[in-house]
């Protein structure tokens, strides 16, 4: 599976979002209007607008990105390693311009990986793009591109072989694969709460990282690698 990709054409990628306000009294009322009528199937019967708020982030028209966090292959001493690099912080549009830069720079045949990549992170980041006024790299828009065109991978697509209604978190397909993963503090529910309540941005970035280390992780299980080792993982500024 996979024997063929080439690792240093891969960034593999990750994204947390927050609603973009603290709270539902916060919103502007023509908003709170709209959260209302785009999330009334979503919403169980007896909860509120106000309730339901706290799921915000997962919507880009209500949600805001707060950390994408990247990691880069590079092979060398016969052994594969990973560089983890992280943009945060409080404005959005600045996170954004960071990233775009970056992969600007990289190669067009760049591929993307991430564990339900096709579903949110690709999209997601995608609209806050153009929310933002920001120009889409060549490398996420896919307006106009046949499906083997598009550099996507998603490890949770892939686990599914074609079994679209399979699910599989990304903690239960690391631990399936016999993948170690650190036990984290906190989980994507709780970002929110991190994040506005107890204000500690860099408990999600770290949090965010740990999530692209062990898609990276998957990557090489899928293509019958071994998995990097500790010594092999740098986080860069």
């Amino acid at each position: 599976m996979l024997k063929t990709l080439d690792l240093s054409q891969v960034i593999v990628l990750d994204i947390e979002t927050v609603p973009q306000y603290s709270s539902f009294n916060d919103v502007p009322p023509h908003l709170q209007m709209l959260w209302e009528q785009k999330t009334h199937f979503q919403r169980k019967p007896d909860q509120s607008a106000d309730e339901f708020y706290e799921r915000a982030g997962i919507l880009a028209e209500f949600g805001k990105i707060i950390c994408i966090s990247l990691g880069i292959f590079s092979y060398s001493n016969k052994a594969h390693s990973l560089r983890l690099k992280s943009f945060y912080g409080h404005d959005e549009k600045e996170i954004l311009k960071q990233f775009s830069t970056l992969i600007n720079k990289q190669t067009p045949n760049l591929m993307f990986c991430a564990h339900n990549g096709k579903e949110f992170d690709y999209p997601y980041l995608c609209r806050r793009l153009l929310i933002n006024g920001l120009e889409i790299p060549p490398q996420l828009n896919i307006s106009g591109k046949k499906p083997w065109e598009v550099n996507h991978l998603d490890t949770m697509e892939m686990w599914k072989f074609g079994d679209h209604k399979h699910y599989t978190s990304l903690n239960l397909l690391a631990s399936s694969l016999n993948i170690p993963t650190p036990k984290d503090d906190i989980d994507g529910s709780q970002v929110r709460q991190v994040y506005y309540e107890e204000q500690n941005l860099e408990r999600i970035v770290t949090y965010c990282q740990k999530d692209v280390l062990t898609t990276a992780q998957v990557l090489l299980k899928f293509k019958g690698m071994d998995i990097i080792s500790t010594e092999n993982i740098t986080i860069v500024s």
